[in-house]
């Protein structure tokens, strides 16, 4: 994967786990800092500290204390009460940054005619087990699955669920027209739909079945029907469209499976409960960083205008997500909203760059 070093141990053994390392750097290394406005980070922060644990208290009760970024009182909130800590694996800083967004389906609360894609809710025997209780060796390792007569057994993969393995088990909370927008509904994990009988459903991930997320569109280069660097979102539906005969076979070739609840109120909701911010809001992966955290970035990203260049984007934003691909320390989702520019920009979005971790203070003297 870009940006991700794996060092290879001499005689053929198995490459060694990604690494989190943080090296204390100043607010003045980070290019750009000084332009961006850091008052739409704040406004996402303070979504995040509710969920935030005691070592967060006094940066979060300092930022409830700003009414207003006059003077640059964002900036200063961060460069006060934070310490920024670049993020490395073994000396590797460059990431890859990927992007997401919100879709807008078609469907219905009830099947017929066209809606035949049901859209499911989280069975009521889901299960996941926390494997570090059992075990000190397996801290930090979950399993998902399904209880069978008092046993716990995995659940079907995507393409027997799609064949109706889960039919009368899962309760459905919409049908949709297209199996291949259901398809990116369940990489994206949130979205909109639209009722044929008027209004509008926002649904959010709610859990899944387990299954390691594998990507399509890898699948689809290695088959030759594209190369990596044509691969994106849009180029994968276009080949979906063009080869309708094969599509269900390779979107089965992704085992994993995500239901969803309905949302009311602001949305969508990232993985620590609170509504993500469009630009602002970062898919990480929560084994390394810490849901909750303001993030630096310093990467590129593909132009809001289709064949237009890449743009340097250096921001401040908010891990408030976590993604089935999203694995390691130098690995990124930017959320980029709702809407079809939304959906171009994350859809061609593949990037790498750097990003820093911005910690309190008093916290990050405990891991230096």
């Amino acid at each position: 994967m870009i940006g991700l070093l794996l060092a290879l141990a001499a005689c053929g053994d198995a490459p060694e786990e990604p690494r989190l390392d943080l090296e204390e750097i100043g607010f003045g290394d980070l290019a750009g800092w000084r332009d961006d406005n850091q008052g739409l980070a704040l406004a996402a922060f303070r979504r995040s500290c509710a969920k935030l644990s005691v070592e967060w208290r006094d940066a979060c009760a300092a930022a409830d204390a700003i009414t207003s970024d006059e003077d640059g009182a964002a900036r200063n909130f961060f460069e006060t009460h934070f310490t920024p800590l670049r993020i490395s694996d073994r000396g590797e800083t460059e990431a890859l940054f990927t992007g997401y967004y919100e879709p807008l389906l078609n469907g219905a609360r009830q099947p017929g005619g066209r809606f035949t894609v049901p859209i499911h809710g989280l069975p009521p025997d889901h299960v996941t087990a926390d494997l570090g209780l059992f075990d000190d060796e397996l801290a930090g390792r979950k399993i998902t699955g399904r209880l069978v007569g008092g046993v716990l057994r995995p659940y079907p993969r995507r393409g027997d669920i799609i064949q109706g393995a889960l039919d009368g088990a899962a309760s459905v909370l919409a049908w949709v027209d297209d199996p291949v927008d259901a398809f990116f509904l369940h990489v994206q994990g949130s979205g909109r739909i639209s009722l044929a009988g008027g209004g509008v459903m926002r649904i959010g991930y709610a859990g899944a079945n387990g299954r390691a997320y594998a990507s399509i569109g890898r699948a689809l280069v290695e088959r030759g029907a594209f190369s990596l660097d044509e691969a994106s979102l849009q180029t994968i539906r276009a080949w979906l469209a063009a080869n309708p005969d094969q599509a269900a076979e390779v979107l089965a070739l992704n085992p994993s499976y995500v239901f969803f609840r309905e949302i009311t109120g602001d949305g969508p909701l990232g993985a620590q409960g609170v509504a993500l911010t469009a630009g602002r809001s970062l898919a990480v992966d929560g084994d390394y960083l810490p849901l909750g955290a303001p993030i630096w970035l310093d990467i590129m990203a593909p132009s809001p205008e289709p064949g237009g260049p890449d743009r340097r984007l250096r921001r401040l934003v908010v891990a408030q997500d976590i993604g089935g691909a999203i694995k390691g320390p130098l690995r990124g989702d930017l959320f980029w909203g709702f809407g079809a520019d939304a959906e171009w920009v994350a859809g061609h979005m593949k990037h790498s760059g750097g990003y820093v971790l911005l910690l309190p203070k008093a916290l990050a003297r405990t891991l230096l």
